[in-house]
């Protein structure tokens, strides 16, 4: 949104709804045609895509600053993704016709949501090629890491966004028993220490090492 004008912030401020969305609430399914974006004020969520054999495979974890619906800007097609809340969010709902009329008009406000998608693409090509190349071991080393490096950890030292077990096979591209049998090791290791479905990274140079 850096790229509007003044004028421009003032009107899609002005037409700007905000909402609250409680941990584990749907912010929109996989299949509906969105009206607009969402704006992340507080909070982070995932998006989702349902695999044919009916689970979710978590494709992006989305933190304050990021943007919801950017392709709904340009194609009339329904979202392949859901949105969920990880934990309690403020989000702000800004109309498709708002925007639309700023891509219209501001060139560089387009150029800038084409180089978000772009980076979207690029994201998601090298998680293809990781899901591909590196092992089971490694990627639940690196989620951890992500984790630890992009959203910090509480007063007690465990990681501030706490991920279940399937969400962590589903980021890393396995099965859940993999997933538990794998942070078992990295536990037995010294590498983490756990309190129910809270982690905490004990050796950060220890998990760096399966890169």
């Amino acid at each position: 949104m850096k790229s509007l004008t003044r004028e421009e912030l003032v009107r899609v401020s002005a037409c700007k709804t905000g909402k609250i969305y409680k941990k584990g609430q749907v912010i929109f399914e996989e299949g509906e045609i969105l009206k607009g974006v969402y704006c992340v004020k507080d909070g982070v969520c995932k998006l989702t895509k349902l695999s044919e054999n009916g689970k979710d495979q978590v494709v992006k974890l989305v933190v304050k600053g990021g943007l919801l619906g950017k392709r709904s800007l340009v194609s009339e097609q329904k979202t392949n993704l859901s949105a969920t809340a990880l934990n309690d969010m403020e989000m702000c709902f800004i109309p498709k016709s708002e925007i639309m009329n700023d891509l219209a008009k501001n060139p560089k406000f387009t150029l800038d949501v084409l180089r978000e998608m772009a980076a979207d693409l690029k994201e998601s090509d090298v998680s293809l090629v990781n899901m591909a190349q590196k092992s089971v071991k490694r990627r639940t080393a690196e989620i951890l890491m992500y984790v630890h490096d992009n959203f910090g950890v509480d007063s007690e030292g465990y990681l501030s966004i706490v991920l279940s077990r399937e969400d962590y096979a589903s980021i890393v591209g396995t099965a859940t028993e993999s997933a538990i049998r794998i942070l078992s090791q990295f536990k037995k290791e010294g590498l983490i220490s756990t309190s129910g479905k809270r982690i905490k990274v004990e050796d950060y140079a220890g998990l760096k090492r399966f890169e």
